[in-house]
């Protein structure tokens, strides 16, 4: 298998060569990961339940987990799921590298599409299960925003949207993730939506795939999942917690593939991340720092808030360029565009000019690191 380097490693090679002005103090601006600690009553959770580690986990995950699970979902979308509804995961990475492998086996010639740019675990899936692949291009003709080509999906086996979308922000409406139901019944198709961002809301809720699918009367969830994860939800990436739900017939199967694949989930970390799933009151103050960062940054930079996620997607120009100048002169680092993105069979890389911005820090490190931006844009008018 040949697989892409990761976004990471490009810009480690992309800047490898460049000695930071070291009068800036450094910001890394690259990753989505919550830089704040994890609850206390979490971290309390997962110590009082250490004593559990002599104890095989099971794939199928815990009642306790399991339940907490379908509360949140009850919770916040307004879904009553029955429990063969949905399955506690190890995070969600290795679910969108391990499903399209289980869901894609019998089929030859076997196609997915995937939003452009994209989290790379969907391009590493297509590349384990030899599919062919139909980008679906985010750019500002669309407005980040999936075109819908009726020809081209029909010939689609699987199709992954990422809404709140990673990087660009967008996000999808009720009626709009209808109609992606409509088509995944009307073609056939599975459809997987990634939802990891959908707590990270600025103002309203944000709408689950979920929903729309009871929206469009599919109430038993025909062809339709949504994975999520407490990852950003809760500042607990290491706590690798996460589920996929809906499509009962094709969890059932997928859950006998996953008694075989070695990712049952350790008992004190399932317990922990219970304890994360039934409680809200620490994602709203997750969310109130988010949307504080996005307050600063809208002030310096003159950038919209976006409606989810913790990121800026914004447009520079030479992208590659930018981020040298930003890391050699400034010592902050962010992530050019075309990394999470592929050119589409025209050559066009929605990515390109863009860089992505995690604003993770604090709101005083997030000033602070925002300033330098902004003169270095200056710099580069």
């Amino acid at each position: 298998m040949n697989f892409e380097p990761y976004p990471f490693e490009k810009l480690t090679n992309l800047l490898e060569n460049i000695q930071p002005d070291k009068n800036h103090t450094p910001a890394v601006l690259t990753i989505g990961e919550p830089q704040f600690e994890t609850p206390d009553f979490i971290q309390k959770a997962l110590c009082d339940n250490a004593s559990l580690l002599k104890k095989y986990p099971k794939t199928t995950g815990e009642t306790v987990l399991r339940e907490a699970q379908r509360n949140f979902i009850s919770r916040r979308f307004g879904v009553s799921l029955k429990d063969e509804e949905i399955i506690p995961t190890f995070g969600t990475r290795e679910v969108l590298f391990n499903f399209p492998q289980f869901l894609l086996f019998d089929i030859e010639k076997s196609v997915i599409a995937y939003t452009n740019p994209f989290y790379q675990i969907y391009e590493g899936a297509a590349t384990a299960t030899r599919s062919k692949v139909i980008h679906l291009n985010l750019d500002e003709k669309n407005n980040f925003k999936p075109d819908i080509n009726e020809s081209e999906l029909g010939s689609c086996d699987l199709v992954i949207l990422n809404f709140p979308n990673n990087p660009t922000t967008a996000t999808l409406g009720l009626e709009e993730l209808g109609e992606w139901v409509k088509l995944a019944l009307k073609y056939d198709f599975v459809l997987l939506n990634d939802e990891c961002y959908s707590e990270i809301y600025t103002d309203k809720p944000i709408p689950s795939l979920l929903e729309a699918s009871l929206h469009v009367n599919n109430d038993s969830f025909k062809n339709v999942l949504v994975i999520n994860s407490i990852s950003k939800r809760s500042c607990a990436p290491g706590l690798r917690s996460g589920f996929i739900a809906g499509d009962a017939t094709i969890l059932g199967e997928y859950m006998k593939y996953r008694t075989y694949i070695g990712c049952a989930i350790p008992l004190p970390l399932q317990h922990a991340a219970a304890e994360a799933w039934n409680d809200e009151e620490h994602v709203a103050k997750s969310r109130a720092v988010y949307k504080e960062n996005f307050e600063i940054a809208q002030k310096i930079l003159g950038t919209q808030i976006p409606d989810a996620t913790f990121y800026l997607w914004i447009k520079v120009g030479d992208a590659l360029a930018f981020t040298q100048k930003l890391y050699k002169n400034y010592n902050v680092k962010v992530l050019p565009g075309e990394f999470l993105a592929r050119e589409d069979a025209e050559g066009e890389n929605p990515g390109k000019g863009f860089i992505r911005i995690a604003l993770v820090e604090s709101p005083k490190k997030t000033k602070d690191a925002l300033l330098k931006i902004k003169e270095c844009l200056h710099e580069q008018r």
